[in-house]
């Protein structure tokens, strides 16, 4: 398939956002960065809304239609395995195989024994362009890191082959995640990690690994900068390498989930996608909606309104809406306002206090993070809340344009051709 040297994971909780989002990538084409969207909704996703995965499809091929689309797009099934992937796999076309549940569970000791016999290569000290020290394996790393991940990756590759087997071989595009693990992988595991994919025979194009700090639903990362950026740029160096070492695609990237709203480490990817000439996917879909009900709040009104209803439901249901996201969000309760202080904002108040700008006095990261995770409640509003994203379209469309090109697509893809 063609897929591009850049993608970024778009899509929305409602499905009305693709045409908006679209006219985002076709600004950037305009300065000559071509950026292949990917929608994308995860079965957790599905499950809360009532959609499938064809009402992804159903969404994105009209969005091109109507946009006028001419690249490449792409459909995924995200965080799915052999448990449920046979739902999404007529629909999809990208399939982000989460094998998370595997982590830490070891393979056997003949197939690690296998392993570690078949890449006995890789012991030793290797000298890696774009890491400063030798990376240096020896048998026992070799076979604790195997332990650890071996088992995952086979898991990968079965979903791998099942998939394939009903879209057949260069059908799809295949990304293996390993962000939701305890640590984050460090150069000589994530080398490991790749041998072991290769090995499986898994043509991954994108790869997803853990990086240290949080990534945390829809506001800015939360670590160390500098410690990101080195990881980040060592992750680009071991996969350089890795192509060149092992039978896998020479366009494999990073992708990195929950991507939306890092501003912090947008300039750190920038510059590290063009000093290794890379490519990146970057998962920004879950904030669409975010946008959304900004949309709304600012038209006043009903869109008010539903806005103030929807964070009153949300703060009444807190642990319930919160229990799915726990270990990627982080709120404060005793920062968050009362339904009665919110009821008193007019819409540009409420506006202020969810969108992303750190130096608006008003923005609210704690009550931004408790509505990212409250789309349950706008879903229990049925045709209310879709009426009203139809109803005020125009402006819910310019939020999530303007959001999309002007935060995540301009310090990121069109910054690295700085």
């Amino acid at each position: 398939m063609c897929f591009g040297k850049y993608s970024i994971g778009i899509g929305d909780r409602f499905g009305r956002q693709g045409k908006a989002q679209l006219a985002a990538l076709m600004k950037a084409a305009k300065r000559g960065v071509g950026i292949t969207p990917v929608w994308n909704k995860s079965n957790r996703e599905h499950t809360i809304i009532g959609t499938q995965p064809a009402d992804v499809r159903k969404e994105a091929d009209a969005a091109v239609q109507a946009a006028g689309w001419k690249g490449p797009y792409c459909v995924d099934a995200d965080h799915i395995g052999l448990g449920n992937v046979d739902k999404f796999i007529d629909a999809s076309d990208f399939f982000t195989l989460d094998v998370a549940d595997f982590v830490g569970k070891s393979a056997t000791a003949a197939e690690i024994d296998s392993f570690v016999d078949k890449y006995r290569d890789l012991l030793g000290s290797h000298t890696i362009a774009g890491i400063a020290e030798p990376v240096q394996i020896d048998e026992s790393r070799m076979r604790a890191i195997a332990a650890k991940y071996l088992l995952a990756v086979r898991q990968a590759g079965e979903i791998f082959r099942h998939v394939e087997a009903v879209k057949g071989p260069g059908m799809f595009v295949t990304e293996v995640s390993m962000d939701e693990t305890d640590s984050p992988q460090t150069p000589v595991e994530l080398l490991v990690i790749l041998a072991a994919i290769a090995d499986e025979g898994i043509p991954a194009e994108t790869i997803a690994p853990k990086f240290s700090g949080r990534f945390n639903k829809g506001v800015d990362y939360v670590g160390d900068v500098s410690r990101f950026a080195a990881e980040f740029e060592q992750d680009l160096a071991v996969i350089r390498f890795a192509v060149e070492q092992f039978p896998l695609p020479h366009t494999l990237k990073l992708s990195v989930h929950s991507g939306s709203d890092k501003f912090s480490i947008y300039g750190p990817i920038a510059r590290a996608i063009r000093k290794f000439d890379a490519g990146l996917h970057l998962k920004t879909a879950g904030t669409t909606w975010l946008e959304e009900l900004i949309g709304l709040a600012a038209c006043g009104g009903e869109g008010l309104a539903i806005a103030r209803e929807v964070y009153t439901t949300a703060l009444g249901r807190m642990d319930e809406l919160c229990g799915p996201y726990a270990t990627v969000i982080d709120i404060d309760k005793k920062k968050l306002p009362t339904p009665a202080e919110v009821g008193k904002w007019d819409g540009d108040r409420f506006a202020a206090a969810l969108r992303h700008d750190a130096s608006c006095p008003h923005y609210n990261p704690n009550l931004r993070q408790l509505l990212h995770v409250g789309y349950k409640v706008a879903a229990e509003m049925g045709d209310r809340f879709l009426s009203a994203l139809e109803r005020f379209e125009p402006t819910i469309a310019e939020n999530v344009a303007t959001n999309l090109y002007d935060r995540h697509i301009l310090p990121v893809f069109v910054g690295s051709k700085a």
